[in-house]
């Protein structure tokens, strides 16, 4: 499937969602590229899977940010391959630094750069570890096994409507709690 493809089916997808991210976070290493940095030479020319770049247009072109969180030991190896793809100016924010937190550290900095609140992104990662340790901070988070595709941006929007309804359903709770315990604490005040 070519890029064009790819973006036309991504931006379909896109359109069947009502609530969509602000704000969209890929791992590198077997999320958008199929090998680890530090495994490669800076001179070499990478290569995205198949359908990466169509998913990367067709999120730009709905105006939805996007963001690199990677533990790469190999930062500016990292950094060249995206530029080699002629990807970089396509990213709000770029942070590739070696980390024991499991990107914690990552989603933080994405977080002060961009202002976008944490339940807000979407995350695409190739390790459970990192989905985890993000999803706790209130990101909906995606495994993805063989690198994002149509099928993980399918699941991965579906899932951030899910915690969006989710949450409004708690909010109403909560207000329709306030709102009840409110009223009888006024009736007590006056009656007394």
């Amino acid at each position: 499937m070519g890029d064009d493809k790819v973006k036309a089916d991504a931006l379909e997808i896109l359109g069947m969602f009502q609530v969509l991210p602000l704000l969209v976070v890929f791992d590198l290493d077997y999320t958008l590229w199929p090998f680890y940095c530090e495994c490669r030479s800076k001179r070499e020319m990478p290569s995205m899977y198949p359908h990466a770049r169509g998913i990367l247009y067709a999120l730009k072109e709905k105006g939805i940010g996007l963001a690199i969180a990677s533990r790469s030991p190999t930062a500016d190896t990292a950094k060249t391959f995206i530029e080699k793809l002629s990807v970089k100016s396509m990213f709000a924010a770029q942070e590739i630094f070696s980390s024991w937190t499991h990107k914690t550290d990552h989603f933080q900095r994405i977080h002060t750069r961009t202002g976008v609140p944490f339940n807000s992104m979407l995350f695409f990662d190739d390790e459970n570890r990192n989905i985890q340790a993000v999803s706790k901070m209130g990101v909906t988070s995606i495994l993805v096994d063989n690198g994002v595709n149509i099928g993980a941006l399918r699941q991965g929007l579906t899932k951030y409507t899910e915690n969006v309804n989710t949450s409004e359903k708690n909010k109403q709770k909560w207000r329709t709690k306030f709102s009840k315990s409110s009223s009888s604490s006024e009736k007590n005040v006056e009656n007394s």
